[in-house]
């Protein structure tokens, strides 16, 4: 069984999807402490003038030693600019009319007041679009133990994983001999790779959300997820 374990992220680009779909389980880091301008509650999209910020305002204020979980938003109308902002992007991508409906229920819709459950909702109805079927869970179901490294071998056994699938990222500072002791695996995913699609706004640029992919590329986004 293989298990990834990543803080949850607004709208992530392609590559999050990716990493899910490689794995049998994929848990919602969000005990750890937020990190201001990062991905937790923004994403990039393309318009006319260049990658703008789609930003979730939240409350961080006195907060900023709080985990990702506790995170508030702070102005309930986030959605309706979001969605307003999107649909004067995209409203000429080829797949726009197709999923206009959905995506503007699910931020018009959205009651929720913690950033984590945000992006679960998101996460959730992303992954239905793509045919993603892999198991979502939250790092708050399981045992907490002490130390980086140790914390993510817990969690694998807990879920009885033989393999841990990391990003790349974190070769530099995740102890292999810890998983190696406990016997689980330890990969480290390649986000290389990926082939270019048909994209409104020129140049193409791949570090955008995956929003951008499904307008774009509709039904055919997910052979755009497969790296080669």
């Amino acid at each position: 069984m293989r298990i990834a374990i990543v803080q949850s992220n607004y709208i992530p680009w392609k590559g999050y999807f990716d990493l899910m779909r490689s794995v049998d389980e994929f848990v919602l880091f969000d005990d750890v402490q937020y990190t201001r301008r990062d991905w937790r509650n923004r994403n990039r999209i393309k318009t006319a003038r260049g990658p703008a910020w789609l930003t979730i305002p939240v409350n961080t204020r006195g907060q900023y030693l709080s985990p990702i979980k506790d995170i508030t938003v702070s102005d309930v109308s986030w959605g309706t600019h979001h969605w307003r902002t999107l649909a004067a992007n995209y409203a000429r991508a080829p797949y726009f009319r197709q999923y206009a409906e959905r995506f503007e229920r699910l931020y018009l819709e959205n009651q929720e007041t913690h950033l984590s459950a945000i992006n679960r909702s998101w996460l959730e109805a992303l992954c239905e679009i793509l045919g993603v079927r892999t198991r979502l869970s939250w790092s708050m179901n399981f045992d907490v133990v002490e130390g980086r490294t140790e914390r993510l071998v817990s969690i694998c056994q807990q879920a009885g994983a033989d393999c841990y699938v990391s990003g790349p990222a974190a070769r530099a500072y995740l102890d292999a001999n810890c998983f190696r002791s406990t016997g689980i695996g330890l990969e480290y995913f390649d986000y290389a790779g990926y082939p270019e699609y048909d994209q409104l706004f020129p140049p193409f640029d791949h570090f955008v959300s995956v929003i951008d992919l499904i307008f774009n590329q509709g039904p055919k986004a997910v052979d755009y997820m497969r790296r080669q």
